[in-house]
């Protein structure tokens, strides 16, 4: 196994990556409620443990859903016309600047700007995808994409297990709070 990749994620170590879940492209996406409902727990959950968000949006697809935009304060997303993040300059140094190590990453599509940006990213991160949090226009693309990510040593997941993997225990006001997001 690869020292570098954690088999657990550190909530210390996280952000949270939310990619182009925007108006002219969420309706054209599979399951696409599905997905910005259990980004939205995703948000919630990081105000929970306290670890950034970070949110992009592709050049002319529209602003970012309502839904996940009105959960982010101070909501500042950054644009970008490359299909991966990291051909963004901004999102290069926004990332830095957090100074963490673990990506949680989040969005659409799949098989496009989620896969571009994850697959580079495990050379200095390590990368948790949200595979219920991750969505394509079609079923076909989204499982590719899940397969060629875990093949190359990005960790799947899903939103109920790295709310409690990073929880850790239960019993504390983090975890009650929590709670209420899964039920």
């Amino acid at each position: 196994m690869n020292p570098s990749i954690a088999p657990l994620a550190n909530r210390k170590n996280c952000v949270l990556v939310i990619i182009d879940v925007q108006q002219k492209l969420v309706p054209v996406i599979e399951e696409a409620r599905k997905i910005i409902e259990n980004i939205v727990k995703l948000i919630k959950f990081s105000k929970i443990l306290g670890f950034p968000v970070v949110l992009t949006e592709q050049q002319k697809l529209g602003e970012t859903v309502t839904e996940i935009r009105g959960e982010i304060p101070d909501f500042q997303p950054i644009s970008k016309i490359t299909f991966s993040c990291f051909g963004s300059e901004e999102f290069r140094k926004h990332i830095r600047q957090l100074n963490r190590n673990t990506l949680i990453i989040t969005g659409v599509e799949a098989h496009i700007c989620v896969a571009q940006t994850a697959l580079p990213a495990i050379s200095d991160y390590t990368v948790h995808v949200v595979s219920d949090a991750i969505g394509s226009r079609s079923i076909h693309d989204w499982e590719i994409a899940l397969d060629r990510m875990r093949h190359n040593g990005i960790t799947i997941t899903s939103t109920e297990m790295l709310i409690y993997e990073l929880l850790v225990r239960a019993g504390t006001p983090e975890f009650k709070e929590a709670l209420r997001l899964i039920k």
